[in-house]
């Protein structure tokens, strides 16, 4: 509300005026404040119902599929027809993109859309593994990683995060696991553990993905052994988008 008045009327206006005024103004305040109050009851409403689904779907779905998947893989070792075998193997990839795709409804749904806390973000895919895992992964992050990831980086940096993850427990059998982000001229993400490190033979379809993502936007993925034991998979991009090249996922 904005009020104003000439400099020869200001004596008549402050002594008639501003009381009606000042009382209008204070109407306009509580009305604002209601609204305000009335709008965040609303969206502590809806975040409420998308933690009770997210909840119920990482609670129930995801572990079944997850049970089942396993089964699924044992049983396929176990099995010496070669085209039973590789419909099994089809089935248990089915399954984990099945659990890939109920993993991201669940970030859309307990992230705001406004959300630029990648921090959380990051300490929420780690939050999902640790039930399979066992154990808390250990999480870092080093320079101004809110500002300088830009939201296409992003969206393909926790994609290749939630990917890195589910290798380290469908395939390392690790006791830990450390996760870091940096953020200088270019965006690193480093996941490393002590597990069985990668295996030879064994088909790599997830890192296959994570290098394209990171050619996408003009960087490189790179996978390796741990002398003493266990993977490292560093995923570097610059931190200025590539101008081509880049696709949506």
């Amino acid at each position: 509300m904005v009020i104003g008045w000439s400099a020869s009327r200001e004596d008549d206006f402050r002594d008639n005026d501003l009381g009606l005024v000042e009382a209008f103004a204070a109407q306009i305040a509580l009305a604002l404040r209601l609204a305000q109050a009335r709008e965040y009851e609303a969206r502590l409403a809806v975040l409420e119902d998308r933690d009770r689904i997210g909840r119920d779907l990482h609670d129930l779905v995801i572990q079944r599929l997850f049970a089942i998947g396993l089964t699924l893989e044992n049983a396929g070792r176990r099995i010496n027809d070669p085209v039973a075998g590789e419909r099994v193997a089809a089935a248990v990839d089915d399954l984990d993109a099945t659990i890939k795709d109920i993993r991201r409804s669940i970030f859309e749904l307990s992230a705001p859309v406004a959300s630029r806390d990648l921090r959380a973000r990051l300490a929420e895919n780690v939050a999902l593994v640790v039930p399979a895992l066992g154990f808390v992964p250990r999480v870092t992050t080093e320079g101004p990683v809110d500002s300088a990831v830009s939201d296409l980086v992003r969206h393909h940096l926790l994609a290749v995060l939630r990917e890195a993850l589910s290798n380290v427990v469908r395939h390392a059998d690790a006791a830990s696991v450390e996760v870091t982000l940096r953020a200088d001229e270019s965006i690193i993400l480093t996941v490393s553990d002590d597990g069985t490190g990668i295996v030879d033979g064994v088909r790599h379809s997830g890192l296959r993905n994570m290098l394209e993502r990171a050619e996408s936007l003009g960087g490189t993925c790179d996978v390796r052994r741990q002398p003493q034991g266990g993977t490292v998979l560093s995923w570097r991009v610059p931190a200025s988008e590539a101008p081509i090249g880049h696709r949506s996922r």
